[in-house]
């Protein structure tokens, strides 16, 4: 789907212009994301498989929820929207915790330009993931790892098959951290 957009500066500032996400991407142009990142107090974190139909890293296992902000949306909406869109789970913004903004900028040899300023919160999940459904087209799979896995999925990062994008360790590694204290 072709969503229209708000355009962001270099500084992660808005604008005031919009356009569709495939332009932004041919483009190059700056635009916010959001992360969700699902944890539960029993020390799991919630990791979705992007699906096959996916043209940036198809079938990797990564972040719990992700999405473009549409256009007028604030970041918090645009959580609560892609997170209820993509695993079916209703969420509150008193849910999401802010944990930080973080500069994605990579293009990729299909000639997508991704410059995406990752507007990251974590919440806690209090559904079983036999409860989610992941959306057609967007979630291949969910599945929960103990903090455990998650680190050691970090530190063999680029080893380990279809978990997570290189470039991005020291992202899951403040995050980590971030869901630990948390759950302590």
């Amino acid at each position: 789907m072709d969503e229209l957009i708000d355009i962001v500066d270099a500084q992660g500032k808005p604008t005031g212009q919009s356009e569709l996400k495939s332009v932004i991407h041919q483009k190059g142009l700056y635009h916010n994301t959001a992360h969700i990142w699902f944890y539960t107090k029993a020390g799991e974190i919630l990791l979705s498989q992007r699906s096959t139909q996916k043209v940036i890293c198809p079938l990797m296992w990564d972040v719990s929820v992700a999405g473009h902000i549409d256009a007028g949306e604030t970041i918090e909406q645009g959580a609560i929207r892609e997170t209820l869109e993509e695993i079916s789970l209703l969420i509150s913004e008193t849910d999401l915790k802010k944990i930080g903004v973080f500069e994605c900028f990579q293009d990729y040899s299909s000639g997508i330009k991704d410059y995406e300023f990752h507007n990251t919160y974590v919440a806690e999940l209090h559904e079983p993931v036999s409860e989610l459904i992941p959306q057609k087209g967007e979630v291949e799979a969910l599945k929960l790892v103990t903090l455990s896995e998650f680190h050691h999925l970090i530190e063999t990062i680029g080893n380990n098959g279809n978990h997570f994008v290189p470039s991005n360790k020291a992202y899951y590694k403040y995050v980590l951290s971030e869901i630990k204290k948390m759950i302590n």
